[in-house]
Order: structure tokens, then C-alpha cells, then sequence
């Protein structure tokens, strides 16, 4: 018996129904849908579960959820926050203060203070460490000392190597040399004296790595080249090249002037550096 009841719930559930719609002035049929119970059933549970889902999503992450009734909104939470790093601070504060006052006290009993900056942990035995010293290491500074027992210089002395026979320098200007290399009055280039608007060539091929304006030697460029070369030409009355632009050896790169606090006249400075060093150009160069 309950076995037939419950078939004629099920069957009753999957009954179809027909929902006919007319046109309202020529009753001709415009449409129809065949549902059951059990279909009805199922698209509004759809539905439903729908609506939830995308209210729900639609509150946590918008901020729709700030009109919720108890929500905070967003300056609330950022006084919240800030009142908790002001909480910490004061506590730090607080622990401060105290510690302070019972140094005081122990001061005012004729104790030793206890320093909190020496503490140390407890925990660590520091007796119980062992540096053990391997054979490779032992072997190692015995080969250092060997090697450092009759250096009698703090630093190492510095290559001066400056043997540049194979190098081919393009002249950078073609003139008189009125101030020659001289660095005991750190006088650490060649002064050369050409005619007005003569054009300034790159001695080598390399990058610059430098194109501004000082106070003191006006337009200046400085070039890098191969073998850590390095080229400056200073007092130039215009730059014809940006930084970090490549050029070759010969090449145009700014015009002779008498820019800068620091000139005498219409000349180009020009200086070689090797390594960190100056280099005397005029070994070199045939200006």
C-alpha cells in the first residue's frame, strides 16, 4: 500500500502539463510550454540558488556589503587598525616605563640596575662551543703567511703597464700644445690650441659615457674604450653626441671652445686614463 502511494506521488510529480498561450483578439495559439511538477520544481530551486549565489558574491566583494547594518566601513577599519598599532605602541610604552621604574628602585636600594640591553639568552651555552681547525684551512694560512712575510707594503702596488705600441690613437685635434701632462701641479692632460669651430674627433672607438656641462671645464665628454682606456676632452663650446652613444675612432663628437670657469682661451683639454691612471697623450699622439 505504501509502496502504490508513494509510485503515485512520483507519477504524479512527473505529470506533464501544457501551458497554452493565445493571442487575446484571434485566439490563435502563439505558443505553448510542457512542464511537470517535478521540472517547476527544479527551475525554481535553480533559480533560487542563483539569486543566492550572486547576492552573495555580489556583498562580499563590492561595496555593497558597507550598507549591512553593524558592516564597519572603510574609515572605521582604518581606525581600527590604527588603534591597534597605537595598542602595541603603548604597551611597548608601558613595559618601557616599567622597567625604568624598577631600575629606579633598585638604584634607590643600593642594587645593581639590570640592563635589559645586555640580556642574553639563557638558553645558549656558550662555553660548550668548539672552533675546530680543519687541515685545509691550517694549510692555507700557512701558504698566505708564507706569501705575505716579506711584503713590505700594506696594499698592493698597481700595474702602470702602459705599453700601447699596438694601439693606433686617432689625433683629436690637430694644433699647438700650449700646457703639456704634468701631474705634480695635477695638470693630467694636454692643452691644444686650433682654430676656432675646429671640429674634436674621438681618439679610439668606444661608448660615451658622459656628455654635460661642468662649472668648471664647461661641455666635457668622456669616452670608453677597449683595453679600460678612457678618453676626456674638455672647454668644447658644443657636444655633437648624446651618452651612451657608440663611435668610431675619427669620428665628430663636439666643437673646440673656451666653455668653463677654468680656461685661458679657445683650446681643447684632453686626457687618457689607463686603469684608474693618468697617461701622458703626448706618447702616443702626434698633435
Amino acid at each position: 500500500m505504501a509502496k502504490e502511494k508513494k509510485q503515485h506521488i512520483v507519477n504524479k510529480l512527473r505529470h506533464k502539463y501544457r501551458l497554452i498561450i493565445y493571442n487575446d483578439n484571434t485566439f490563435e495559439e502563439v505558443g505553448f510550454l510542457r512542464l511537470s511538477r517535478l521540472n517547476l520544481f527544479s527551475i525554481i530551486g535553480s533559480i533560487i540558488i542563483l539569486l543566492i549565489t550572486g547576492v552573495t558574491v555580489l556583498i562580499a566583494f563590492t561595496p555593497i556589503r558597507e550598507f549591512i547594518p553593524g558592516y564597519p566601513d572603510g574609515n572605521m577599519r582604518r581606525n581600527i587598525t590604527n588603534n591597534v598599532y597605537k595598542l602595541d605602541s603603548l604597551e611597548r610604552e608601558l613595559k618601557i616605563r616599567d622597567r625604568y621604574f624598577n631600575s629606579i628602585n633598585a638604584i634607590i636600594r643600593g642594587e645593581t640596575p639590570y640592563s635589559y640591553e645586555n640580556k642574553q639568552d639563557s638558553t645558549i651555552q656558550y662555553k660548550e662551543i668548539t672552533f675546530d681547525k680543519s687541515e685545509h684551512d691550517s694549510l692555507l694560512r700557512q701558504q698566505i703567511e708564507e706569501e705575505e712575510m716579506f711584503n713590505l707594503s700594506m696594499f698592493p702596488e698597481k700595474s702602470t703597464n702602459t705599453d700601447f705600441s699596438s694601439i693606433h690613437f686617432f689625433p683629436p685635434v690637430k694644433g699647438l700644445v700650449t700646457n703639456s701632462f704634468n701631474p705634480r701641479e695635477s695638470h693630467f692632460g694636454t692643452d691644444i690650441v686650433a682654430a676656432s669651430n675646429k671640429v674634436v674627433s674621438a681618439t679610439l672607438d668606444g661608448t660615451i659615457i658622459l656628455a654635460n656641462w661642468t662649472l668648471e671645464t664647461g661641455y666635457v665628454i668622456q669616452i670608453q674604450h677597449a683595453n679600460n682606456l678612457i678618453s676626456i676632452y674638455r672647454h668644447n663650446s658644443e657636444i655633437l653626441k648624446k651618452t651612451g652613444s657608440h663611435v668610431k675612432a675619427g669620428e665628430a663628437i663636439a666643437i673646440i671652445g673656451n666653455s668653463g670657469e677654468v680656461t685661458s682661451g679657445p683650446h681643447l683639454h684632453f686626457e687618457l686614463w689607463h686603469n684608474g691612471n693618468p697617461v701622458n697623450a703626448e706618447d702616443y699622439i702626434a698633435f
